[in-house]
């Protein structure tokens, strides 16, 4: 494309386009960011340095990376919450990140942060997650004593191994510790806003599924949830945004109004123990859990039975296998346990 005009002559003297290119994206945030904002031509850099890209700036280029990798592609037939549940509205992982994307990018764009930065975080989050939702995690714990086994440093192998994008350090360290249970935190703004962006698309939308799963009415909700967010659906997004958008001008850092946090804190605990950890979905987590883990033992007796395509030959056998087990998605892993086992692993979906 080098060499081309920079503008398309008309017939009535007008030039129709305006060329845009890397240099004049990365002049525009100069001036356009605020202080705390990451701008890509002050990026730390790749593992392997590249050449630049003609037209995208270093985020731009790590988003459409992460857009087209296999890791991405899975995600739809991956569970949130509800595990392989019948009807199209259920929020799969894909959608959730979907929506964390947006979500990010509007907490970016308020606060004149590096939206791409955040997007491209944000698409990345969960990558790393296993079949059947954080339960995955619960499964493959044991198998790595020394830390256990977390989605986000999956998602980070991914890219930095198994797909090998060559992301730039900030889009890994912001999807390294997108989790709040990740010590220490991202070193960019744009990482807390996809921190923030994450806890604000999880409660909301499964909140909205157990309600539609009959598992929770609008009346089982906190009276001070309801009270601050008003009603489960859009509502809580608009004000949860505004509440960090607020908070965050005020402190100098992205976080949130403190009672409008502990308001969410409430949230999320009532979430713990009416849903993520209620007894309506725990004898599917337990059928879940060892799916995977039958998974996993038969892999290890018979590495061999892993796709040379997924396997990274320089890592050890129990890291092979969990490579492959958890990039599975809830349908491939259930098929494979029909495969192996004559059975199907599980009972009918929960919905």
């Amino acid at each position: 494309m080098r060499g081309l005009p920079d503008e398309g002559p008309a017939p009535d003297g007008t030039r129709p386009f305006r060329r845009r290119a890397r240099e004049q994206r990365e002049a525009e945030e100069q001036l356009r960011l605020a202080p705390a904002g990451v701008r890509a031509s002050d990026s730390r850099g790749r593992l392997r340095p590249e050449p630049p890209d003609e037209f995208r700036t270093a985020f731009e280029r790590d988003r459409d990376r992460i857009l087209h990798s296999k890791a991405f592609r899975r995600l739809k037939h991956k569970t949130q919450v509800f595990i392989d549940p019948e009807g199209d509205h259920y929020v799969t992982r894909l959608t959730h990140t979907v929506q964390v994307t947006q979500i990010a990018r509007a907490l970016a764009a308020a606060l004149s942060l590096n939206e791409t930065l955040a997007e491209a975080i944000a698409l990345g989050h969960d990558a790393g997650h296993s079949p059947f939702g954080h339960t995955g995690e619960d499964a493959l714990s044991p198998y790595f004593p020394q830390g256990g086994w977390h989605h986000a440093a999956q998602s980070v192998r991914i890219f930095e191994q198994l797909e090998d994008l060559n992301l730039t350090a900030e889009v890994g360290d912001g999807i390294r510790a997108h989790s709040w249970r990740i010590d220490p935190p991202p070193y960019t703004q744009e990482g807390f806003c996809v921190r923030y962006a994450d806890r604000i698309a999880y409660l909301t939308h499964d909140a909205l599924d157990a309600v539609r799963a009959g598992l929770l009415s609008e009346q089982d909700f906190p009276g001070l949830v309801i009270e601050r967010f008003s009603r489960p659906g859009r509502a809580w997004v608009g004000a949860m945004i505004s509440a960090v958008i607020t908070g965050s001008l005020a402190a100098g850092e992205v976080t949130m109004d403190q009672a409008t946090l502990d308001v969410m804190h409430q949230l999320r605990a009532f979430m713990f123990e009416r849903i993520y950890l209620g007894p309506a979905l725990r004898q599917h987590q337990v059928e879940a859990i060892d799916v995977i883990r039958r998974l996993v033992d038969h892999h290890l007796g018979h590495p061999e039975d892993i796709p040379a395509s997924y396997r990274d030959t320089d890592a050890g056998v129990v890291t092979q296998v969990a490579d492959y087990v958890s990039g599975m998605t809830d349908r491939y892993a259930l098929a494979t346990h029909l495969r192996l086992f004559g059975t199907p692993g599980m009972r009918d979906p929960l919905l």
